[in-house]
């Protein structure tokens, strides 16, 4: 049997160290990918809150675990502007762009739809868009517009110590941000809320301005909808690069109960 060579024996444990470091980098890449961050199930436990009062919607703390946080906090998108601005894949990292794509599985969507009371809410498109900061003059009480079916938010904030600034609130009137039907939801990480739009599905928050971050998912009739959407929010991403603090002064000294009509 012939000897093999010091210099190729060498060259040869390089080439397989190699191999296994790449191999290595390739399998933790993929990691986020592999992972399935939402657990259906837990839409039935001790933190979940359901209410069909006045219209369906319903909330559950702890829906992440805490273990992925660090890698989500990482891969978030440097928003260029305030608000909720349309999901650019290319923007995330690799864990968010994951977690988006759960959100939007069949699985996730009918499990939400079922508490909803919607009957397959996976058949309708869908339209996602990140927040990562708000001006004031966002988060006043509305009620959607009748191309969105249902909406769902997750919040990815570690903490939230604002006196009741920037919690979510699901209102009985449109012109009182106190006529709470629950408690407000303060935006904490893993927090999961969602609800069904209808005429009177009053939504927002006190004034609020700094980071919030956000992955809103929302349920559109129709594929025209959601093109059209799409269109109007590229168009307000691209505004709010330009005119950023136009968006801030707006909405300097913004009234509590102030609202606003969607189409």
């Amino acid at each position: 049997m012939q000897d093999t060579p010091v210099k190729d024996r060498t060259t040869a444990k390089s080439a397989a160290k190699a191999a296994t470091i790449s191999q290595t980098t390739s399998q933790s890449g993929s990691k986020a990918a592999n992972t399935a961050f939402l657990d259906p199930t837990r839409l039935e436990g001790n933190d979940f809150t359901k209410s069909t009062e006045q219209f369906p919607f319903f909330f559950i703390k702890n829906m992440l675990s805490l273990d992925i946080n660090p890698q989500l906090q990482a891969e978030f998108p440097a928003m260029k502007g305030a608000g909720y601005l349309p999901w650019e894949r290319n923007e995330c990292g690799q864990s968010v762009n994951a977690l988006v794509e759960e959100l939007i599985s069949p699985t996730i969507a009918d499990a939400i739809g079922t508490q909803l009371g919607i009957e397959r809410l996976s058949q309708y498109p869908t339209y996602v868009s990140i927040c990562q900061r708000l001006n004031k003059r966002h988060g006043t009480i509305h009620t959607d517009g009748k191309s969105k079916v249902a909406t769902a938010l997750l919040y990815l904030n570690d903490h939230w110590n604002t006196a009741g600034k920037g919690c979510l609130r699901f209102l009985r009137k449109i012109d009182d941000i106190n006529a709470t039907i629950i408690p407000e939801i303060p935006p904490i990480y893993g927090t999961l809320a969602a609800f069904k739009r209808t005429e009177n599905s009053f939504h927002g928050h006190l004034p609020f301005e700094g980071e919030r971050r956000v992955i809103q998912v929302a349920w559109l009739v129709s594929a025209e909808d959601k093109a059209r959407k799409a269109q109007r929010g590229a168009l307000s991403h691209h505004l709010k690069k330009l005119l950023g603090w136009v968006d801030r002064k707006i909405g300097q000294g913004r009234d509590d109960s102030a609202s606003r009509k969607v189409k």
